[in-house]
């Protein structure tokens, strides 16, 4: 299989202008201006007047669904495929929730299995809400070096549905994480669901400040209340990476303007990125605690934020690292997150209003011209 899309203006996410890219099987295999190419049966794509991006990366989707809190009837359904594609979404990062009883490891484990056999890429998260984790193999080090697809440890903190560990409880899990992260090749982070109540950055602080590495510490919904975000702002200026939930609650009128905030704060763009939360439950409760009302996490909020901060004039190439470089780089998901020569054909053509068009996903064309060219197992 060999693709040559030809003139198309490649973000890879920095303004590369006007360039063909040469896609061999699953891999870019060349990037440039006027490229001549002489392969067996070579299929050539005219993209002139169109948008190349690299494909996005979400890293924090429910794909076997949220939920729970209402009762069994309150349980999200699993993502299929389609979803992912419709948007954009090649890469992803699966993730427990609330629910860590009906709900399993290896239920999630075999879902991004199965993601990743239709034709994206998945990841997850050992663990859910709960301290001490829940493993797959009786340890987070195990679950580290056993299983590929862990790339880390989930955790909630500050919710009223978490555990509440104490600062020495998150340091030694801290810990466990990169020791077994070191051992088996990965970076391994501690993503971390962060509620309202306050007391989450005030244990990093103290646990950076006893000189563990803050890049391990990963904290995410961090724009669901203005407490949260100053203090996030705060973590971000010391170095710490933060991502802004696009679904869900948010503090601001929508996540974008979030970001732009975190932006005006000074924080370094690289360290920030953005996140679905799709198909977690979005619980509603009154002064009482009491639920009131759910709904479900959508996937496709991370390409409507992505279009609307482009829209208000800000640089192709600082919005788009929040769903492609930033995401990959900061997880070292190698490969992925950029048109770069060698890594993984996952690519987004967009026409000049940036309404999406095709996707293509390990170099199979997944999407043209807006029609879904590849489904679900279950989905035909």
């Amino acid at each position: 299989m060999a693709y040559l899309i030809k003139g198309a203006h490649v973000y890879n996410p920095d303004n590369l202008g006007v360039q063909d890219v040469l896609v061999v099987n699953d891999k870019i295999a060349a990037v440039g201006k006027d490229l001549t190419v002489v392969l067996p049966e070579l299929e050539t794509v005219e993209a002139s007047g169109k948008i190349l991006t690299p494909g996005f990366i979400d890293q924090h989707i429910h794909v076997t669904g949220g939920g729970g809190e209402g009762g069994p009837r309150s349980r999200t359904p699993e993502i299929v495929l389609s979803e992912l594609i419709s948007c954009g979404t090649t890469s992803l990062v699966g993730v427990s929730g609330t629910d860590s009883v009906t709900r399993s490891l290896p239920n999630l484990l075999a879902k991004v299995q199965a993601l990743t056999d239709e034709g994206v890429t998945a990841w997850m998260y050992t663990s859910n809400y709960s301290y001490p984790p829940t493993t797959l193999t009786g340890s987070v080090k195990n679950d580290l070096l056993m299983v590929h697809e862990v790339l880390g440890v989930k955790i909630a903190l500050g919710d009223h549905r978490s555990s509440f560990p104490t600062t020495q409880n998150v340091l030694d899990l801290l810990t466990q994480i990169r020791v077994g992260g070191m051992i088996a090749g990965k970076i391994g982070v501690l993503h971390i669901h962060l509620g309202n109540v306050p007391g989450a950055f005030e244990m990093f602080e103290e646990i950076v400040n006893r000189g563990f590495p803050i890049r391990h510490i990963r904290p995410t919904h961090c724009a669901r209340d203005k407490y949260v975000f100053g203090k996030a702002l705060e973590f971000a200026k010391r170095g710490g990476r933060i991502d802004i939930t696009t679904g869900g609650s948010c503090c601001f009128e929508s996540p974008a303007d979030a970001v732009e905030a975190a932006w005006d704060a000074g924080i370094e763009p690289s360290i920030m990125t953005m996140s679905s939360d799709g198909h977690g439950s979005v619980p509603r409760f009154n002064e009482k605690g009491e639920m009131v009302g759910l709904g479900i996490g959508g996937v496709a909020c991370n390409l409507r934020d992505l279009k609307k901060l482009i829209a208000r004039g800000h640089a192709v190439e600082k919005v788009l690292p929040l769903l492609t470089r930033n995401v990959a780089r900061g997880l070292e998901m190698k490969g992925k997150g950029e048109v770069a020569v060698g890594n993984s054909a996952d690519m987004c053509l967009f026409d000049e209003n940036w309404e999406l068009q095709d996707v293509y996903s390990k170099g199979v064309l997944m999407m043209k011209d807006n029609e879904l060219l590849q489904k679900g197992t279950f989905e035909y």
